[in-house]
């Protein structure tokens, strides 16, 4: 609960006067069976006294009204700090999000992360708005209710108190049952969560290979797993209503046999048999009000959870690095004896040795799973080696800011990312401050600026969510350009070109080799994408099995040399 506290600790104002103007409306809730018992029954309607009966009618809508402007002052209060509450926690989890590196995302996973800053928040901010309104009220209004009907007879206050154990255990079995499948039908709506993400996210996939009935049943699947869980804990949950009900209207019926033989006796007035009911009623009502409360409550602790392990999870990656970066060092990038395996997998690089120089150029080449992406996701340090080091510029990556590394590592991911926007705005993430000419330049070298031309609105066009009102190819050349527009020391290309057909990879590669002066690694698949490198690294299966030219690999290398044999004649044959 610290861990929240912090975010609820600006409405500090609004968790007193909330409460406190909720307790004052209680007060005034509870003071109106005994007036209209002791001064309206007993006195006004017994004496027939109709002018009497007149102005107590005044007092109790002079009280209610009072009671109303109460309420509305908590429930403002209520607003104000639950909603702020929330906003200021959704913040800080995302936040906290983007500070994550891979390692934690990928574990989390994104619906999971979903699910958590707007269900579960949004549960825990519902909870803050009734701990204002309720928490207080509700318990005030029980314990309110039966001192006064003690008040007015000591033996029915008895009657009452007697009923309490039976009320405790109702409550406390309810919530042995219900915490464990609340936790349960949460990892479910993960799950569930996930299901629809990858179907939405693969539906081109998904009807490519018709494959929409096995969706769907993954889906009902996930669907009835979570259904199955609700409905057992709506089911055990439903008990506590019913169950309090049964407890209060035999309570009832003992106060109205106990009470009818007092008055009958002259113990008891009738107006005291109808303040005592009055008060059962009351309580009744607050009952089950505390009955919902507490499955709100349980729920919150769930959410809670989840939330502040969360916000405890500290990023893997440190972002403590303070060093300058020296953009002349002799040695551009460095790995030294690198290993790296992701969380439960086996190695996907295995003592990984390399040293490109100023004015070098890098290719890296492989089959699928070799470890090419990986490699280049511990140069920006998206994920942090196991084992050896990585340097740019001569000192380790772990020795700089990641904004700084970032800042001057460019890359162009291999799967390209479009955000909803525009074009423009899309291309402007690798640069924020570029004027139209470096615009232009970035689109000319990432040969977008033709199709960009023939778009209805140019720069301006609008893009989709995931730019999926654009071709794969287009989308991959605003993902060039915008990495390129970064001007930044070193270029990566991780198979950014794989969309482009061969005659626009060569037209890129000939205006980036042109234009870009920087250290350029290009990771393809593609031989002729990488062969006028100045250096070629060759994985297979996570180890370095090839680092030279392109000429001296084709003598050395055999495995560099099946790929250049298998691509050679399709090359040929079209005219690459």
């Amino acid at each position: 609960m610290k861990i929240l506290w912090q975010y609820l600790k600006p409405y500090k104002k609004q968790l007193i006067v909330g409460p406190a103007f909720k307790l004052s409306e209680a007060i005034l809730e509870i003071l109106v069976p005994t007036i209209m018992a002791k001064y309206l029954i007993d006195e006004g309607i017994a004496r027939g006294d109709t002018g009497y009966v007149i102005k107590m009618g005044f007092v109790m809508l002079a009280l209610a009204v009072i009671g109303l402007g109460c309420a509305l002052v908590c429930q403002y209060n209520a607003s104000i700090a639950s909603q702020g509450f929330g906003t200021r926690l959704r913040e800080a989890v995302f936040t906290h999000i983007t500070k994550l590196s891979f390692k934690e995302l990928d574990a989390f996973g994104t619906s999971s992360l979903l699910n958590r800053i707007t269900n579960d928040i949004n549960i825990l901010q519902q909870a803050v708005a009734m701990l204002i309104r309720l928490v207080i009220r509700a318990p005030f209004i029980v314990l309110g209710s039966f001192v006064m009907a003690t008040i007015i007879n000591l033996k029915l206050g008895l009657i009452i108190l007697a009923t309490a154990p039976i009320f405790a255990l109702i409550i406390w079995l309810v919530m042995r049952k219900s915490i464990p499948l609340y936790q349960k039908i949460q990892k479910k709506l993960d799950a569930l969560s996930l299901v629809a993400a990858e179907s939405f996210d693969g539906v081109r996939v998904i009807r490519a290979f018709a494959k929409q009935k096995r969706e769907k049943k993954r889906f009902e699947n996930e669907a009835e797993a979570f259904a199955a869980f609700s409905i057992r804990v709506g089911k055990i949950s439903a008990i506590l209503n019913p169950a309090t009900l049964f407890v209060l209207n035999f309570l009832i019926i003992s106060v109205l046999w106990a009470g009818g033989h007092q008055v009958h006796l002259g113990g008891m007035t009738k107006g005291d048999i109808i303040a005592v009911t009055t008060y059962i009623s009351y309580i009744m009502t607050a009952m089950l009000v505390v009955a919902d409360l507490i499955i709100l409550f349980i729920r919150a602790g769930v959410a809670k959870e989840r939330v502040c392990e969360l916000l405890t999870t500290a990023p893997s990656i440190a972002d403590t690095g303070t060093a300058e970066m020296e953009l002349r060092h002799e040695s551009v990038l460095t790995f030294q004896n690198v290993s790296f395996a992701y969380s439960g997998s086996e190695k996907a690089l295995s003592h990984i040795s390399f040293d490109l120089k100023q004015g070098e150029s890098l290719g890296i080449i492989g089959g699928i799973g070799s470890g090419k992406s990986t490699l280049a996701a511990l140069i920006t340090r998206f994920y942090e080696a196991d084992e050896g080091s990585v340097a740019v510029f001569g000192k380790n990556v772990k020795e700089y800011p990641l904004a700084l590394l970032r800042q001057n590592v460019s890359t162009a991911m291999q799967k390209p990312y479009i955000f909803k926007g525009t074009v423009k705005e899309n291309i402007l993430q690798g640069k924020p401050d570029a004027d139209a000419a470096c615009i232009q330049k970035a689109c000319a070298i990432a040969q977008a600026d033709e199709f960009i031309r023939d778009l209805p609105q140019g720069l301006d066009t609008p893009t989709e969510e995931q730019g999926s009102n654009f071709s794969g190819g287009q989308r991959q050349r605003i993902a060039l350009a915008r990495a390129v527009i970064a001007e930044a020391p070193i270029l990566i290309l991780d198979d950014s070109s794989s969309a482009l057909d061969y005659a626009t990879d060569l037209k890129f590669r000939k205006a980036l080799a042109a234009q870009y002066k920087g250290t350029t690694v290009v990771i393809s698949q593609r031989i002729s994408s990488i062969k006028n490198c100045s250096k070629i690294l060759v994985l297979d299966d996570g180890e370095a099995v090839g680092f030279d030219t392109h000429n001296n690999l084709l003598h050395h290398c055999e495995i560099y040399r099946d790929i250049y044999a298998s691509q050679t004649e399709r090359e040929v044959s079209e005219g690459v």
